[in-house]
């Protein structure tokens, strides 16, 4: 009998298939029905993927080698996420160009993915740092641009000393740069903007009706942070000047006790005096070096009074303005209306500095909250309001504000819009010029792609611009400023009027834009007329099957806004990106540590696979480690444990190739055996459960060795169609191996295609069921007896098993709980 090699077969039918175009999908096809299956984009760094890499993308692998064998027209395509910080970090790293060290590590991305045996369409591979690729991500921009929801201002960034370059808010974590782990600070720039809070209602209201992982939506709703209230006008005493703050519970104005700024508040340095200067300058500058995270985390609240009051505007009363660092400028108006009462921040500000707690809406008797109610009821201490129930107040409160002039209905986000320029060298230009006198010019389509010029220095100075702007021949260019048409500057100067000297925007575009649309050059990778072809993009968008394991919040909701942009432009058929969107869990080092090459604890798929045990005996063990959406640690036995699993699967194909042909009749035992691993695996595959698709099929290889113990291996019509079921839904986890066995049982054709079993109701009916017994909660038997037996006879023979009895004493039970065909309890 053959033995079970994976290193031989593995690489034989890896090179069949991309010889035989198995997984090329025709997209022109529309005859059958389409399924579009992508993980993440993997984004190229030095070190490869890891095995928790590996899992992720295994994912999206399974679901379409599945629908592929279900007569699905199976569209499984692969890319690069090539312009970014990891890539320019890793280039300085190894003292190579960018590009070079892109193409290199890539080739190695692409020998792991092949050898563990992903079903890609690699004849429509995509890069984003492709010009073929960035020509129409600057299209993008210029039409963004064209609708208004592309501009260009100055303000505060995050910006990271470590990468040299300014971060969106999306980009900060607990800080810190997403990229380095180094703390960020604030710095004044100007830099480019999409407008995405102009679809913030839209993405929301949209969000609750997504088939996607909750938690990332979820996470997506609490970002987007709509608020509802109102803003109110506090007017300076004793200047000309007004405060003006949101609240969600204009209820609570007469409830106001204080006033608290952000440290950068424009008003802060004008309502301070002789006494208070130095205290707010000094705690000022102490503030700006926190990050905002640090500042709503910190539970021990600080402040400095400024020496200036405003006047409660429903009240007439004089309250002390005070800068407190608990209140962020990047929030509604940098400015709060503290009501110590009825709010957990304020109250604690408000004990430590010994400041009035006035309650303004009347808690229950029952109520539970200790020190301020945040909860709702009816106002007390509100003047004219009093007695009105505080949800109906707020309407009230506002209308009267809106009266006299000194408030008015508002609703604010908590999501800023998306900065998107970046002060490095590996990226997409942004494709804009500047003129003196004029806004911004995009540059003309007919002018695109703005290449990316070849420069020998391109770290990063960590000034203001990027190494771009020390390119003068290209940064000069001549520019119609009508019609954005570029001339190199080292041409002569074009005939026209509307021709002058321009200079082109020297920051890139951050890598989130290149990966917030790739999902849809991947339908149309080769077309050099237009970005895609709508009618393509008709037939295969939305994406069906999308998953990861990072960017839970920035490209999944920067691909909702451009796709919704998008939509109204007509250029695609809905307007969210992605059907089903599944978040998965990590797989962590044995320690239970993450991942990391900067931990020493990264472990190669490459090593696992060289050391014998193959690719397929890997992705078997990466789906049965744990639930797809549960961190696990890696468990070095589990591979081994995997591999002797499909041994088994091996010999006893190989058994049946050698047994003699038989002519008996069909096995019922054997039979409902199949087909009930037919259907658990087939629908724990479609539900996502692919740990307890694996565990389903290592149990019906148990069976089939019982079996074998007690009927003799015979080359049964039974056995063949139990054993091709075995290796169809097998496939999709282990295709190596499954391709191989099936070849053996006399097929011709690839297992991949057009192969998948179904199920039988009628083998899945039995005459008998399978009851728990326990006692006092605790398992103590199983029976196996008649289906039509009732409750009496289920508890008769429960109380009669010889083991139950040793639990019992032989003492009539206090009760006994029966769950019907499944469990009865014993309680003594």
């Amino acid at each position: 009998m053959k033995r079970y090699n994976p290193t031989e077969i593995e690489k034989k039918w890896q090179d069949k298939w991309e010889a035989d175009g198995t997984y090329v999908a025709d997209l022109s096809d529309t005859t059958r029905p389409k399924y579009y299956s992508l993980s993440m984009l993997p984004g190229i760094t030095g070190a490869g993927i890891h095995i928790g890499h590996g899992r992720t993308f295994q994912f999206a692998d399974i679901k379409a080698r599945l629908k592929r064998q279900q007569g699905y027209n199976v569209y499984h395509p692969i890319g690069w996420d090539s312009f970014g910080l990891p890539v320019e970090n890793y280039a300085i790293k190894v003292g190579k160009t960018p590009r070079v060290a892109h193409d290199e590590a890539k080739a190695h991305f692409i020998a792991q993915l092949k050898r563990l045996g992903f079903s890609y369409d690699w004849s429509k591979e995509i890069s984003t740092a492709d010009p073929e690729y960035y020509k129409w991500t600057q299209w993008i921009f210029t039409q963004l641009y064209k609708h208004d929801l592309a501009y260009q201002k100055e303000q505060p960034q995050w910006w990271c000393d470590t990468d040299n370059t300014v971060l969106a808010n999306e980009q900060v974590e607990g800080g810190k740069c997403w990229r380095c782990g180094n703390p960020v600070t604030k710095r004044n720039l100007k830099q480019w903007f999409f407008r995405i809070t102009a679809y913030a209602d839209e993405i929301l209201e949209a969000t609750d009706d997504l088939y996607w992982t909750e938690m990332v939506k979820t996470m997506q709703k609490n970002w987007i942070g709509r608020s509802v209230g109102a803003e109110v006008d506090f007017v300076v005493n004793g200047q000309d000047a007004i405060i003006t703050v949101f609240t969600t519970r204009p209820d609570t104005l007469f409830g106001s006790s204080y006033v608290a700024l952000a440290p950068e508040h424009p008003l802060v340095s004008q309502l301070v005096n002789a006494d208070t200067c130095a205290k707010v300058e000094a705690y000022v500058q102490a503030a700006q070096q926190k990050s905002d995270v640090e500042r709503q985390e910190n539970k021990d609240k600080s402040g400095v009074f400024t020496g200036s009051y405003a006047i409660n505007p429903v009240n007439g009363q004089k309250l002390p303005i005070w800068v407190a660092d608990y209140v962020l400028s990047g929030y509604g108006t940098g400015a709060v209306m503290a009501v110590p009462a009825h709010d957990e921040r304020d109250f604690a500000f408000a004990e430590k500095f010994d400041l009035p707690i006035v309650q303004v809406v009347d808690k229950p008797e029952d109520s539970a909250d200790i020190g301020c109610y945040t909860g709702e009821g009816e106002l007390i201490n509100s003047g004219q309001f009093d007695g009105t129930r505080s949800e109906d107040a707020r309407e009230q409160i506002v209308a009267w504000l809106e009266q006299q002039g000194s408030g008015r209905g508002k609703t604010t986000y908590k999501m800023r819009d998306w900065l998107i320029s970046r002060q490095r060298y590996w990226g997409a230009p942004i494709p804009m010029v500047h003129v003196d006198g004029f806004e911004p010019i995009a540059v003309a389509d007919e002018c695109l792609p703005v290449i990316l010029p070849e420069v020998e220095n391109f770290k990063p100075t960590g000034g203001n611009t990027s190494v771009l702007a020390q390119v003068d021949d290209w940064v000069r260019v001549w520019v119609d400023v009508e019609t954005g048409k570029t001339v190199p500057i080292t041409e002569s100067k074009p005939v026209g009027d509307n021709w002058r000297e321009g200079r082109r925007e020297t920051d890139t575009l951050d890598g989130y834009a290149c990966s917030s649309w790739y999902f849809l050059r991947y339908l149309d990778p080769h077309n050099d007329a237009q970005a895609w072809d709508p009618e393509r993009i008709d037939h295969w968008m939305p994406v069906d099957y999308y998953n990861g394991a990072d960017h839970a919040v920035a490209h999944l909701l920067y691909s909702r806004f451009w796709m919704r942009f998008f939509y109204k432009l007509g250029l695609v058929p809905t307007p969210e990106p992605f059907k089903r969107m599944m978040y998965n869990a990590y797989i962590m080092a044995p320690d239970g540590q993450k991942m990391s090459k900067s931990k020493g604890n990264v472990i190669d798929p490459m090593e696992i696979m060289d050391s014998g045990y193959g690719a397929d005996a890997l992705r078997v063990y990466e789906m049965f480690i744990a639930p797809y959406d549960m961190d696990a640690p890696w468990d070095p036995r589990g591979v081994p444990g995997t591999y002797r699993f499909l041994n088994r699967v091996w010999n006893v194909v190989q058994e049946f190739v050698a047994a003699p042909e038989s002519t008996s009749e069909d096995d019922q035992e054997l039979l409902r055996l199949t087909h009930s691993t037919i259907k658990k695996v087939t629908r724990d595959i479609e539900d996502e459960k692919f740990n307890t698709a694996v565990a389903a099929m290592m149990e019906m290889v148990n069976g089939l060795y019982k079996f074998k113990e007690s009927h003799s291996m015979q080359a049964s019509g039974t056995w063949r169609f139990t054993l091709e079921s075995l290796l169809q839904i097998l496939a999709p986890f282990a295709p190596h191996i499954t391709e191989e066995l099936w070849r053996e049982l006399g097929h011709t054709d690839t297992i991949h295609v057009n192969h998948w079993p179904k199920w039988d109701e009628k083998y899945l009916k039995s005459d008998t069921m399978t009851i728990i017994v326990q006692v006092n909660g605790k398992l103590r038997s199983k029976l196996k007896l008649p289906v039509d037996t009732d409750r009496q006879g289920v508890e008769a023979v429960a109380l009669a098993d010889e083991n139950v009895q040793k639990f019992t004493n032989n003492k009539p039970p206090k009760k006994m709980v029966y769950v019907p065909g499944k469990l009865v309890n014993i309680v003594v």
